[in-house]
């Protein structure tokens, strides 16, 4: 009785309980990437993501404001007075809560709030909870750059789109993911319509026209389906440089096209075959030719089975990074897609999380787009065909 159609498993609590670990698990650190895109390299140093709505401990380097042209005489000796997160440009409109002090990398928490420091030769520093600090010594040793002082304090949650600044609009060669970011659609668009164009007639030719050898080219496409591409890599780069085309856009393209060729006439030959017959054959019967019933009836009629490939394709061609360095990227940077700055941020920015991060969600955010915008005809388009 268990098996009768219409009536539940005894495991669907399992089968439900094991996609939502799966979709937290898939969320979880798309999350973080994107909380840490909007934070400080500060904030992204100091604590997880998941504490960016909370106050966090931080150990800030800081430097008091410059004693040539703040110093005043008072009582005999000189002062500088001011506020560190307001004197120092990195922490410029900062609001925090000191909790332990030093003027010394070696005891970066020598002393609290309100404690006096003696720096020797009559020299010495206060500093509050606030920020407020107060330096006083002779002329001599009031000048050049401000007295540097490391602070550790809990500073409140902090967002900011500097980042997304940095990486779109930055004219930097190596920040800047706005030429990248276009070069990867150039190489991405054509590269998932061109393959859907030749497998969709392949896929029709295949599912409803009579022809010798029919069999044996399936056959032959399913094998495709195994063949490693890096196999074909070397062999394909050194015909193009034969035949002209060398390393371009259109030498990716057609790379590309070759490699999702097998996968697209695959799934869309399933599912042509599973259309209706009686629908080809009244079409036939009333004097339509194979081009119109491709065009007017199949087409509309795939349309899942479509989409479907070309989230798959379109997800591949924008997360590739190999194809591109074999067949796209040049010493000059201008045809480099995101993938590889990324791999180039890596290199110069390794420590500037908060530029990794935010180069990181910007290069998913259109795959992610694509995804739920067409993730409805998913699983229709990859089903479809497989039961008779």
């Amino acid at each position: 009785m268990d098996n009768i159609a219409g009536q539940k498993s005894g495991l669907s609590w399992a089968v439900n309980l094991s996609v939502i670990i799966l979709v937290v698990l898939w969320l979880f650190p798309t999350v973080g990437l994107l909380v840490s895109s909007f934070r400080t390299a500060d904030q992204i140093a100091g604590s997880g993501w998941w504490k960016a709505l909370f106050p966090s401990e931080q150990n800030l380097t800081l430097r008091a404001a410059d004693p040539d042209e703040n110093r005043k005489a008072q009582g005999g000796v000189y002062v500088v007075e001011g506020n560190l997160f307001t004197d120092d440009a990195a922490a410029n409109g900062t609001t925090a809560n000191i909790s332990a002090w030093g003027t010394s990398s070696r005891d970066v928490a020598a002393y609290g709030p309100g404690d006096t420091a003696d720096m020797g030769d009559g020299q010495s520093m206060t500093v509050e909870a606030n920020g407020d600090y107060v330096w006083t010594g002779t002329p001599d040793q009031l000048s050049g750059r401000g007295q540097r002082v490391f602070v550790t304090a809990n500073t409140p949650p902090e967002f900011t789109t500097a980042n997304y600044d940095k990486v779109l609009r930055s004219g930097s060669g190596t920040d800047s993911m706005a030429k990248a970011f276009f070069n990867t659609m150039t190489v991405t668009i054509p590269a998932t319509i061109i393959p859907i164009a030749f497998a969709a007639f392949a896929a029709y030719a295949l599912a409803w026209m009579d022809f010798p050898g029919r069999g044996i080219l399936i056959a032959f496409i399913v094998a495709l389906l195994v063949v490693p591409l890096q196999l074909a890599l070397i062999p394909l780069l050194k015909l193009h440089f034969e035949i002209g085309i060398g390393k371009g856009y259109l030498g990716t393209w057609l790379a590309h096209t070759g490699f999702g060729l097998p996968l697209a006439i695959y799934l869309l030959r399933n599912y042509m075959a599973g259309l209706p017959r009686d629908i080809i054959e009244n079409a036939k019967v009333d004097g339509a030719t194979d081009f119109q019933i491709f065009t007017k009836i199949i087409l509309p009629l795939s349309f899942p089975a479509l989409a479907s490939f070309s989230i798959f394709q379109f997800l591949w061609v924008w997360n590739d990074l190999l194809v591109a360095k074999v067949f796209l990227i040049d010493a000059t940077g201008e045809t480099t897609v995101m993938t590889q700055q990324i791999v180039e941020l890596l290199g110069t920015r390794g420590g500037n999380w908060e530029i990794l991060a935010t180069a990181a969600f910007v290069s998913i955010a259109v795959p992610l787009a694509v995804f739920f915008a067409m993730q409805r005809y998913l699983v229709r388009g990859l089903l479809a065909g497989s039961v008779k």
